[in-house]
């Protein structure tokens, strides 16, 4: 077993394996004007994510549909707020389509904001959006990062049928930090059930999920989420270091030290996961897993299938 970690780290300093470089590059800058011509808006910017200069500089962005306004607001993050956001951009499904296909993507990763106010949670949305990047590059493995929608099964349904071949949801933290860290109306218990939801309505659909380390969660805390994430039939598990955006979010507790999170890895893998990402600067849409995903979905035939739906 590796060592647990170093004396902690004082959370009011960044350490060294936490340093990044600033986003540069044609290709970088080629996918933000892009971006900004058509008025989409991505998780990498609006989450202030640290990976943006690597994965946007390697020609991968995630999207974020529906808006750049969250009608939640948990403490971690770094999305905006408001009860009632702008109505949805109706040529967003094609636009977002547009952009897959300009980019020339193998792999492309959707995201959202919670949209609690609108009658359908925006699940249909996002569904055509998924079909409008089927219908045009038939073959793109498409990966989406969906909210809880409170729950409700026939919106999920919405989402899992239009055939993305990763559905991932995140229960972002332990289940003693989830009143602390999460919008109140989101649970541990009700992000468990989305993911066994989704599992049983299309088995062959791959599950993912991510935990955020850093916020005073324990040993104990973290193996026992992954044992309900299995039990869930989670097949892919990331973890990655909170990083506090403003000082109006949640403080950092500690910053774990990479050995944690290569022993974190160890023991997901142990547990039965089919893929797991474990670092600091690893994120929930971190290409975590896109090339494994890739090879298994090859060997099944099924991306010649996709192809030809």
């Amino acid at each position: 077993m590796i060592a647990m970690s170093e004396p902690q780290q004082d959370p009011r300093r960044k350490p060294e394996w936490l340093k990044i470089r600033p986003p540069s590059g044609d290709t970088y800058l080629s996918i933000k004007e892009r971006v900004t011509e058509l008025k989409l808006h991505t998780v990498c910017q609006e989450a202030s994510c640290p990976n943006i200069g690597e994965c946007w500089g390697g020609g991968t962005a995630t999207l974020m549909l529906m808006g750049d306004t969250c009608t939640r607001g948990c403490r971690f993050c770094h999305i905006k707020t408001a009860k009632n956001p702008n109505p949805l951009d109706p040529h967003e499904p094609e636009n977002v389509s547009g952009t897959v296909e300009t980019m020339k993507l193998e792999y492309v990763v959707l995201t959202s904001v919670d949209r609690d106010d609108l009658e359908d949670g925006g699940s249909n949305h996002f569904a055509e959006t998924i079909r409008a990047i089927k219908r045009r590059t038939p073959k793109v493995i498409t990966e989406v990062l969906i909210p809880d929608f409170q729950g409700n099964v026939d919106q999920l349904r919405n989402v899992v049928d239009a055939g993305a071949e990763v559905v991932a949801h995140n229960i972002e933290t332990v289940e003693s930090l989830t009143p602390k860290v999460r919008d109140r109306r989101a649970t541990y218990r009700q992000s468990l059930k989305v993911l066994a939801d989704i599992k049983a309505m299309s088995p062959q659909t791959f599950t993912k999920s991510s935990i955020m380390l850093g916020l005073g969660e324990t040993r104990e805390e973290i193996i026992q989420a992954m044992h309900d994430l299995r039990e869930a039939g989670c097949d892919i598990l990331t973890f990655g270091q909170y990083l506090q955006p403003t000082q109006r979010h949640l403080k950092v507790v500690e910053f774990v030290h990479p050995d944690v999170f290569e022993e974190y890895k160890i023991l997901a893998e142990a547990e039965g996961f089919l893929y797991v990402a474990s670092g600091p600067l690893v994120r929930s849409s971190y290409r975590a897993g896109e090339f494994f995903i890739k090879g298994i979905l090859e060997k099944q035939g099924r991306l010649t299938t996709s192809a030809n739906s």
